[in-house]
C-alpha cells in the first residue's frame, strides 16, 4: 500500500494542523496544473513557515510590542495635529502648545506627551478609503486583522468573534516569533474590543486557532471605575493551596510514565505537541513569573502616580511590567467603549468638555510615563510602541459622515486622515512622517494606510508580511497586504 505522509485536519478551525483527505483528493486534479505530488508537498512546506527574506532598516529590530489602541477615533485636530487660519467649525477649541520637535504643535492637552515627542515619530498621514469603514467594528477589524471583514451591513454592525476570522496580528507575531520563556505571550487589557453588542471582534487568534489567543485580563467594574486595576485577580496563573510545585511536578512525571506505556496514543497525538504544550503551561504557573508581573503593588507608590491612578494609566503600567518579565505583545485597549459618552473618543457632542476633562489628561499622562519609564529603563530600544485609534474625526464640527448626529461641539468619524504615534524598536526620534492638508482632511504627503502600519510592526519583528498562513477553508492567505514603511527607522 502507497502511504502518503502528511499532517491530520487541516480545513479544521486549527488549519496549522496540516492536511487533510480532502486535501489528497484535490492532489488527483493537480496534474492539470502541471503540479506534481512533491510540487505541491514543498510548496505548503514552504508557505508553513514564515519567509527567510527581509532585511533593511528596522528588520527584526522589535523583541516586544504595546499597542495603546484608541478605540472610538479620537480628534486628531484636537490633540496632535491642530490647525491655524482655518474656519471657526474646524479650529480646534484648545489652544496650540510647542512640543520637543521645533515647528511642530500639539494642543495644550497634550503637555507631557509634548516633552517626549522627540522619542517617537508621528505619522500625520494615516489614511484610508472605507469600505464599511465609518462605522468603529468594521474599521477596528481592518486595523487589527489587516483585513475588511466579508459581511458588513449597512449600520457597519459585524458578526460576533467567529473561528473563520483573520488573526488579531498579535496571534500572528506569537506564532511566527513564540517566546522560550515562562511567560504569557501575548496579553490583552483591560476591556475587549467592543461596538455596541459586538464584543471581542479582531481580538482572537481566528482562524489561527485558539491556542495562539491572547490572555484577556478583564478585571471586574464598570468602564467608569477608575480603580479596578487594583482588583486584578489572575486566580487561573496559581497553584491551589494544598499544591505544591514538587507535587505538580510529581504529576507531570505521573503523567510522561502513563505516557510512555500507551505508544500507540504518543504516536496519534505526536503531530499536536501536546507535551510541550502541557510543559510550557505547568512552567509558566510554576515559576510564579506571570503572576508577580502582574501585581502592581509591587511598585512604588510614586511610579503608580506618575503613570496616573486610572484604568488606563495603571494599564500602561502593566503593559510595561509584563514585557519587561518576558511578554511578546500587549495590547492595551481604550478603557471605554465606543459610542458612548464620559472617557470615550467617540465625541459626537460635548467634545470640548469631555477630551479636556476626562480623556486626553488620561491619555498625556499614562502614554508618556509610558515611553518615559521604557527609555529609562533601556526597553524602548527593543519594545514597540503604538499609538492609533480605527480612524480620525471630521474636520468641520456638527456635520454628519456616518450617519450620526452631531452637536455644534462634536466631531464625527474621518478615515481620510488622522494621527498615529510610533516609537522604539529603531523608529526614529523627533521624526514627524506624512503632513495632512490645511484643514487635516487628507495627506498632503505621504499617505499612509492601516495596512502599511502592520506591515511595519511585522517587518520589526523580523516577519515578512507577505508570509502565508491558511485561513479555515484552507486558502493561502498573507499577514497583510501591504509592504513596511522603513523610512520609519533610523
Amino acid at each position: 500500500m502507497i502511504r502518503v505522509p502528511g499532517e491530520i485536519g487541516k480545513d479544521l478551525c486549527d488549519p496549522q494542523l496540516g492536511m487533510t483527505r480532502r486535501d489528497l483528493l484535490r492532489i488527483g486534479g493537480s496534474g492539470l496544473l502541471g503540479l506534481t505530488l512533491g510540487n505541491l508537498f514543498e510548496m505548503k512546506g514552504l508557505a508553513s513557515e514564515a519567509r527567510k527574506v527581509g532585511g533593511g532598516p528596522g528588520w527584526g529590530s522589535a523583541k516586544n510590542i504595546i499597542l495603546i489602541y484608541l478605540q472610538g477615533g479620537p480628534s486628531h485636530l484636537d490633540l496632535w495635529d491642530p490647525k491655524e487660519n482655518v474656519p471657526d467649525n474646524v479650529r480646534s477649541a484648545f489652544k496650540s502648545i510647542p512640543t520637543q520637535i521645533p515647528g511642530i504643535h500639539f494642543t495644550e492637552l497634550m503637555p507631557k506627551l509634548a516633552k517626549v515627542n522627540d522619542k517617537m515619530s508621528m505619522i500625520r498621514s494615516m489614511s484610508y478609503t472605507p469600505n464599511g469603514l465609518f462605522n468603529h467594528t468594521a474599521a477596528i477589524y481592518q486595523m487589527m486583522t489587516g483585513y475588511t471583514t466579508d459581511k458588513v451591513s449597512p449600520s457597519g454592525q459585524l458578526e460576533p468573534p467567529s473561528p473563520k476570522d483573520f488573526p488579531n496580528f498579535g496571534s500572528n507575531i506569537v506564532k511566527f516569533k513564540p517566546i522560550d520563556e515562562p511567560m504569557l505571550p501575548f496579553v490583552m487589557l483591560p476591556r475587549p474590543l467592543q461596538e455596541s453588542g459586538v464584543i471581542g471582534k479582531a481580538g482572537t487568534a481566528g482562524f489561527l486557532g485558539r491556542s495562539y489567543n491572547p490572555y484577556y485580563l478583564y478585571p471586574e467594574g464598570d468602564d467608569m471605575d477608575m480603580k479596578k486595576m487594583d482588583r486584578i485577580q489572575v486566580n487561573d496563573l496559581e497553584m491551589r493551596p494544598d499544591v505544591f510545585s514538587l507535587r505538580l511536578k510529581r504529576r507531570a512525571g505521573l503523567r510522561e510514565a502513563i505516557n510512555d506505556l500507551m505508544p500507540e496514543i504518543d504516536d496519534a497525538v505526536s503531530n499536536y505537541n501536546l507535551g510541550d504544550y502541557y510543559q510550557k503551561a505547568l512552567n509558566l504557573i510554576v515559576s510564579g513569573r506571570a503572576r508577580d508581573a502582574f501585581d502592581l503593588t509591587q511598585e512604588k507608590e510614586k511610579m503608580r502616580d506618575t503613570y496616573g491612578r486610572n484604568t488606563f494609566g495603571q494599564s500602561c503600567l502593566l503593559a510595561r511590567r509584563l514585557v519587561e518579565a518576558g511578554t511578546r505583545v500587549v495590547e492595551v485597549i481604550w478603557p471605554k467603549v465606543a459610542n458612548s459618552d464620559n472617557h470615550s473618543w467617540d465625541v459626537h457632542v460635548d467634545l470640548s468638555k469631555r477630551m479636556k476633562t476626562q480623556s486626553a489628561p488620561m491619555l498625556d499622562t499614562g502614554l508618556s510615563a509610558l515611553i518615559a519609564d521604557l527609555d529609562d529603563r533601556g526597553l524602548l530600544s527593543e519594545t514597540l510602541v503604538v499609538a492609533v485609534g480605527e480612524f480620525g474625526r471630521s474636520p468641520q464640527k456638527g456635520v454628519s459622515t456616518s450617519g450620526n448626529s452631531n452637536s455644534a461641539d462634536g466631531r464625527d468619524h474621518w478615515p481620510y486622515c488622522y494621527t498615529s504615534c510610533i516609537a522604539g524598536a529603531g523608529i526614529k526620534r523627533g521624526n514627524v512622517h506624512g503632513k495632512s492638508d490645511k484643514t487635516g482632511s487628507s495627506p498632503l504627503e505621504d499617505p499612509f494606510h492601516p495596512r502599511e502600519l502592520l506591515a511595519t510592526i511585522y517587518h520589526a519583528f523580523g516577519i515578512d508580511p507577505e508570509t502565508i498562513v491558511y485561513n479555515h477553508l484552507n486558502q493561502p492567505r498573507e499577514l497583510v497586504k501591504a509592504s513596511a514603511v522603513t523610512q520609519l527607522f533610523s
